[in-house]
């Protein structure tokens, strides 16, 4: 396997546990998503086909499709972020829906939240993806 194929590979585990991680967390925890999360969902489950599909077909550069998911993404976990951990921010959210984006259903260490785990994913998913466009070019 290329490196470029081990790198798509990666790309796609990445997603995919990032997607079988949040249904998890909504079917076997029963945690309700709040919309930010939903926003970020919705970025995230077609990566996992886009990535999938270019890495069955051998074809980096479908990876350019991917790019803008990601990155939309990634800006929206880092504000869900901001607003569940910096007090100025959070007093100004309103309800967001029927859970409010400021809860915490998970907080390891302090730090690590379910935002977080979502902003890792899509900044590890951006990286590959720009390795890859730039070795393809």
């Amino acid at each position: 396997m290329k490196k470029q194929q081990s790198i798509l590979f990666f790309t796609w585990i990445v997603s995919i546990v990032a997607t079988l991680g949040s249904l998890s967390f909504s079917v076997f925890n029963h945690w309700t998503p709040c919309s930010l999360c939903w926003y970020q969902r919705i970025f995230m489950y077609p990566i996992v086909f886009i990535v999938g599909i270019a890495f069955y077909k051998n074809n980096i550069k479908d990876v350019i499709y991917v790019l803008p998911l990601s990155l939309i993404g990634m800006c929206i976990s880092i504000y869900h972020i901001l607003i569940q951990k910096v007090p100025a921010l959070k007093e100004t959210v309103t309800q967001c829906g029927p859970v409010p984006c400021t809860g915490d259903y998970l907080n390891w260490f302090g730090f690590i939240t379910i935002p977080m785990l979502a902003f890792v994913a899509f900044l590890l998913i951006n990286i590959c993806c720009i390795s890859l466009l730039r070795k393809s070019n």
